[in-house]
């Protein structure tokens, strides 16, 4: 991999980053209320609102709030909460882990259920396997997180007690932690495997019909040879991509999962700020978010050359 690449697919990140958070600061300046007004009641004098404006910055010219957000950014200082007054960086590296643990994990789960479920699918088409796994990516595509959360809740922990009703992961062992990931994560990660299944099928149905295929057929290779070194290798990339785009919806889904499951996480913070309006706080998540996408589509892009040798990064 030329360094040069890397270079320019770095730059290209942050100016990414930066735009998002350009939309970001000013999306949240364009909201019809005044943050010191919400933040310390209807009943604050005008000396205390002046006060609060001027400790958050509030105060100044809105380039002036610009310049100094997009410093502090490039510092790492995501300022501080209207809320608790709590540096937000601390408040979002303390419960980042959480987040970062569920998403790994409702990935790991959709791609080792929709890949080989869409091969087999592709493989046998037309066939009572086929028809099964198409009506259950389907059914994946119609239910939301949130609804399959509640069901797996009524199921496996209230009707069952194979698993917690709370999920909270203040402290225990790594073996606890596990048990109480498995709900949240099936709720995301079977989401995932639906469309995981549906474009594995796809890519794969349409690689079969290439003349490479049909040459290693007709060289005498046995079929799952076929089947899983040469044509699953070749359809890797655009499912690897899928995977890679769909992580901003496993955030988007986090917000919800951890609600539904009282878990705590970065989307369960995020909905705790939105509803007592911290707006720094929901600016900082929001980029946060960004930035985890960001890095994840680019890190999916690095690994192209390892699916694909022709795959050249110049």
């Amino acid at each position: 991999m030329k360094a040069s690449y890397l270079t320019k697919r770095m730059l290209s990140a942050v100016v990414i980053m930066l735009a998002v958070a350009t939309i970001v600061f000013f999306a949240m300046r364009v909201i019809p209320s005044d943050p010191a007004q919400v933040v310390l009641g209807t009943y604050a004098t005008e000396e205390a609102l002046q006060a609060f404006r001027r400790e958050m910055g509030l105060d100044q010219p809105l380039w002036r709030q610009y310049l100094d957000f997009i410093g502090n950014l490039v510092q790492g200082d995501l300022g501080r909460s209207m809320i608790t007054n709590r540096p937000i960086a601390e408040q979002i590296w303390a419960l980042f882990p959480y987040t970062f643990n569920l998403a790994i994990s409702s990935t790991i789960i959709g791609a080792f259920i929709g890949i080989p479920l869409g091969v087999w699918a592709a493989i046998r088409k037309n066939t009572a396997i086929d028809y099964v796994s198409r009506i259950v990516a389907l059914a994946g595509f119609s239910f939301p997180a949130f609804y399959l959360g509640v069901v797996l809740l009524l199921v496996f922990s209230v009707e069952l007690g194979w698993f917690p009703v709370i999920h909270q992961v203040r402290s225990g062992t790594i073996s606890e932690h596990l048990h109480k990931l498995v709900l949240p994560a099936l709720s995301l990660g079977l989401i995932q495997a639906s469309y995981v299944t549906r474009l594995t099928r796809s890519s794969m149905l349409e690689a079969l019909n290439e003349d490479y295929v049909r040459t290693a057929f007709a060289k005498g290779l046995k079929p799952r040879t076929v089947h899983f070194k040469h044509v699953l290798k070749n359809i890797m990339i655009p499912v690897v991509t899928a995977i890679g785009l769909y992580t901003g919806t496993i955030l988007g889904g986090a917000i919800l999962t951890e609600t539904v499951f009282n878990r705590r996480g970065l989307g369960k913070l995020l909905v705790g700020a939105i509803s007592l309006r911290d707006y720094n706080l929901i600016q900082s998540g929001l980029l946060v978010f960004a930035f985890i996408v960001v890095i994840v589509n680019l890190l999916v892009d690095l690994t192209y050359s390892l699916f694909d040798p022709r795959v050249k990064y110049e």
